[in-house]
């Protein structure tokens, strides 16, 4: 599956992002992937909700997947980081 549908969730603002994933759907991508780790997955929940329910009420959930990715702190030392990945989709 090619990245450039793929909106990546960090700290900005909810509109950031919700921004992001309605232009993606506008430009003509059938799905867009939202993907968060850690602190920002209530932030990608938060943005589907939004793009779903006030912007595009055509899309709605494909998929969503949930996973634990294993990173490497700046000592060192490793740790489990929860991640999500929202895939919305247009209705049909």
């Amino acid at each position: 599956m090619p990245e450039d549908n793929v909106v990546y969730i960090g700290n900005k603002p909810v509109m950031s992002y919700v921004l992001a994933v309605v232009t993606q759907a506008n430009s003509g991508s059938d799905e867009v992937v939202i993907k968060a780790r850690g602190r920002a997955i209530s932030r990608a929940v938060d943005t589907a909700e939004v793009v779903k329910n006030k912007f595009m009420p055509g899309l709605g959930v494909k998929e969503i997947k949930i996973g634990t990715e294993q990173m490497v702190r700046e000592g060192g030392e490793k740790s489990n980081v929860s991640s999500i990945e929202i895939t919305l989709k247009a209705k049909v």
